[in-house]
């Protein structure tokens, strides 16, 4: 067997983290070495003795990212990269993310020889489901995933090494830090907060997404795929959108989030954003109604466990916007499964294992604990 070596991008984050635990699974025989990346050393790094932590950060100059991998990347085989920072105005995402991955690209394409494969909807309507064929969207330069393609394929031209785009949705899942997109931590702090504070817990979003399907990829899958395409030979130079593989209606799954905290969620109803069909219409801001809340999740944590700052990890303008929207965004694996990909994830069973995960590691609250006092 082949002896590959992986350098992961963004440890930190809710994918790069699911890369690194998917990895640190697999043999030694399939991956001899594992290197990864964030500006910050995680809080705990995996203990397997492949594992192997530099911290860097992508928006520094190529050349100084050069010298410091230099040693370290010398045999890397396939690159995932899964950094990005995350701005609330979409219209700046660019400004961070394009220079980010173009320095990540020619660092990592300057010091490994050996590279094989690099991995590298959300301005409005689209065409559902959506699928790797539909042509781009008129974003008016605002959307940075764009130029990133651009440059990768720009920059394998003449190469030797290939390389995959996977497009997920909203990614559900744990992260050992802060992130900018953390959809189930937010949803457990808000419900959690709602519970302690005697608030009927009421689905924050548009009347719209309320009553309309939707759809989200678990990190764990996403990171099955990442992986199962990085080493097909025939998936190289391929794109492929991720999602868990079924749908929900908010109407039906946000009781059942609700319950798994002990919170009976009330029959909605949408006064503000009833009417709503263009742009985004939050029932409730999650921006807003989080401005004077921290004092109740520092007394949750007090009674029953949990990690006072994780409140600020909490990505209330991104539940806003998640949550707000007007327009469906179903996705399809088609493609993905005609190439021989076969994941399915129940989505409820998704939100529900990370809501575990951040308990087990003590940003969130044990449940039992939670519940006792029912």
């Amino acid at each position: 067997m082949e002896e590959k070596v992986a350098f992961v991008t963004g440890c930190n984050g809710v994918s790069g983290n699911a890369i690194v635990e998917h990895l640190v699974r697999c043999s030694k025989k399939e991956w001899s070495k594992i290197i990864v990346t964030s500006r910050s050393r995680p809080p705990l790094l995996w203990p397997d003795p492949r594992l192997e932590f530099i911290p860097i950060d992508f928006l520094d100059p190529a050349e100084g990212i050069v010298e410091l991998i230099r040693s370290h990347c010398r045999y890397v085989t396939h690159a995932f990269f899964t950094s990005y920072v995350h701005v609330d105005n979409f219209s700046e995402l660019k400004e961070k993310n394009i220079p980010l991955f173009k320095n990540f690209l020619d660092a990592i394409t300057t010091v490994s020889p050996n590279l094989k494969r690099h991995y590298g909807c959300h301005l409005g309507p689209v065409e559902i489901p959506v699928c790797e064929s539909l042509p781009r969207c008129k974003d008016n330069g605002d959307n940075f995933y764009y130029e990133q393609e651009d440059y990768l394929r720009e920059k394998q031209v003449g190469s030797r090494w290939y390389y995959n785009v996977i497009r997920p949705h909203a990614i559900v899942g744990y992260a050992p830090h802060a992130t900018g997109m953390s959809q189930a931590l937010t949803a457990a702090i808000y419900l959690l907060v709602c519970k302690e504070d005697g608030d009927p817990g009421a689905f924050p979003g548009s009347a719209f997404i309320f009553d309309h399907f939707d759809d989200c990829s678990y990190a764990p899958s996403l990171a099955d795929l990442s992986v199962w395409a990085s080493t097909q030979e025939h998936c190289a130079n391929e794109d492929f959108v991720h999602c868990n593989g079924d749908v929900y209606m908010f109407r039906y799954f946000w009781p059942h989030l609700a319950a798994y905290f002990g919170v009976k969620a009330p029959d909605s109803t949408f006064p503000k954003s009833g009417n709503v069909r263009k742009g985004h219409a939050s029932e409730i801001s999650m921006v807003e109604w989080a401005s004077n809340k921290r004092h109740i999740w520092e007394r949750i944590c007090r009674k029953y466990g949990g990690k006072v700052e994780a409140f600020d990890w909490g990505t209330w303008a991104f539940f806003d916007w998640s949550l707000g929207k007007t327009w469906v965004t179903v996705a399809s694996t088609a493609k993905a499964r005609k190439f021989g990909w076969t994941r399915i994830d129940n989505s409820y069973d998704a939100w529900i294992d990370t809501f575990r995960s951040f308990a087990n590691a003590g940003i969130l609250p044990q449940r039992p604990a939670v519940l006792e006092e029912e």
